[in-house]
């Protein structure tokens, strides 16, 4: 995730990044110039047309489309800003249920090392696996401890064969009498909020916006952009190129913005910053835990 001041507002107007959607749209925004200027020709150096001609009227039907494709474009960003900042919640879950585990079993066991170190371990690497199995990318993430040989045990489901390992190791030190019936009750609990977590961000990943929606969505701003040099040029003349151009760029940056937040987990510039967050759950962790052992 790109990290920014918000108070420097011309350096955030000048800049360019890698997925900035000037730079994405530059290519089809010099054709839509150029098709703005081949219609501009056509009708008014070659049809001669005026303001009396009856394709004048066009300008009152582009008018009401552009008022339903701003309903549709306003839809469309806020409900991908919602799965958004839904997985930011649920990340925000994890790093709370984490700490909220770290703690309640440190104090259960009394800062045993025997008996937390490779539970440590486990909630420690948790929130790494967790971004690595919801990213596209199956490359291995920068770890701050190796975590190879917790990882070879995992085969399917990384998040929850790593949970039933926890479980197992939480179950022995039951059964050794280290944790009562009741102190596994709300362990128990807390690990079931880890895969609450895991699949949540399941199911924005899983489910994405419907393709018939997107595709329309795409299909209209085409359509309306193309029709906005017939409507007005008649009225507005050359400066219609220009606006052409302006109005094609910000209809298509809205549906491209929406596009990349409305999955976020795919380790782009604008998405979650999920191996920061585990990092720091990583550190948190080691805070609560390390103290506990001296």
């Amino acid at each position: 995730m790109r990290v920014y001041n918000t108070k420097h507002f011309l350096k955030i107007l000048f800049s360019l990044h890698k997925s900035d959607t000037l730079k994405i749209l530059f290519p089809s925004m010099i054709l839509v110039g150029l098709y703005s200027w081949g219609i501009e020709y056509l009708e008014l150096e070659y049809f001669r047309l005026n303001a009396k001609s009856g394709i004048s009227n066009v300008g009152l039907i582009h008018s009401l489309l552009g008022f339903v494709l701003s309903l549709l474009l306003v839809f469309r960003t806020n409900t991908a800003y919602d799965r958004w900042w839904e997985g930011r919640k649920l990340w925000g879950k994890l790093v709370n249920d984490t700490r909220n585990f770290a703690i309640k079993i440190s104090l259960i066991l009394g800062g045993n090392p025997q008996h937390t170190e490779q539970i440590t371990r486990y909630l420690k690497f948790f929130p790494h696996l967790l971004a690595k199995h919801l990213s596209k990318e199956s490359t291995r993430l920068a770890l701050d401890e190796d975590y190879s040989e917790i990882e070879k045990e995992l085969r399917n489901h990384g998040p929850s064969e790593l949970i039933i390992l926890m479980s197992r190791q939480l179950n022995q030190l039951k059964k050794e009498g280290k944790i009562s019936d009741v102190e596994m009750l709300y362990l128990d609990t807390q690990l079931s909020g880890f895969l609450d977590v895991c699949g949540g961000c399941e199911r924005i990943k899983n489910t994405p916006i419907p393709y018939s929606y997107s595709s329309f969505i795409k299909k209209f701003i085409i359509l309306y952009v193309l029709a906005l040099p017939i409507a007005y040029v008649i009225n507005i003349g050359n400066y219609i190129i220009p606006l052409t151009v302006f109005i094609y760029y910000v209809l298509m940056s809205l549906e491209l913005i929406a596009e990349e937040i409305e999955d976020p987990f795919n380790n782009d510039e604008n998405d979650i910053p999920m191996e920061t967050i585990a990092q720091n759950i990583e550190k948190n962790v080691h805070q609560i835990m390390e103290p506990q052992k001296q």
